[in-house]
């Protein structure tokens, strides 16, 4: 079987430590409640050069980036 790697986007809300999971930047801003919670824009959010090892946090919530392995 030939392994693939998709990004997975991890946003975890500060407030109520909540953990949440995207596909991508794009669907994360799909989700209102996480783009209010955000304050930036999406063309924003992409100069950040958010990648593993280096989240986009603010006084909301981190947002992370890395890679879902699968077979």
């Amino acid at each position: 079987m030939l392994k693939q790697d998709r990004t997975i986007i991890h946003v975890e809300i500060k407030e109520t430590n909540e953990h949440l999971y995207f596909g991508s930047a794009a669907a994360m801003y799909e989700d209102p409640r996480i783009k209010a919670l955000l304050g930036i824009a999406y063309q924003t959010f992409r100069t950040k050069k958010v990648g593993p090892g280096r989240p986009y946090e603010n006084k909301n919530l981190i947002v992370r980036k890395g890679e879902l392995n699968t077979i």
